[in-house]
């Protein structure tokens, strides 16, 4: 990485940032989020967001972004995944292993159908 030598190279820097959050939500028609914060990331979150980017790219899925949280406050059921979709409200699954993640992204996302055997919350955290 290199040395920030200038105001005008910490604002280059700022305004890739910005323009690659932009393009990481635009177009899209949903969002998936992966809680990552340190209880996630001891039951294996980091597993379950490979697998959920790998699941969206066997689908060739290129409109749902994954983005990453910190604690969802829902420690004893981690790794957690929020899953919104347009016109649709927000479902939070638990316990979503690698494998639980595929399913995820296979039954709700390409077939629209929600995971209920995994299903911690719907609506509004």
């Amino acid at each position: 990485m290199s040395k920030i030598k200038s105001l005008e190279d910490l604002m280059k820097i700022k305004e890739k940032a910005v323009k690659d959050l932009q393009l990481r939500d635009t177009n899209t028609r949903g969002k998936i989020t992966v809680a990552m914060g340190t209880c996630g990331i001891a039951a294996g979150a980091k597993d379950t967001l490979k697998a959920i980017v790998d699941a969206l790219n066997d689908f060739n899925i290129t409109d749902i972004s994954v983005v990453q949280s910190g604690c969802m406050g829902l420690c004893e059921v981690e790794p957690t995944v929020e899953v919104r979709l347009l016109d649709c409200e927000p479902i939070v699954y638990g316990h979503v292993t690698p494998e639980n993640a595929r399913r995820i992204v296979k039954l709700h996302i390409v077939e629209n159908q929600i995971v209920s055997d995994l299903l911690v919350r719907k609506g509004e955290i």
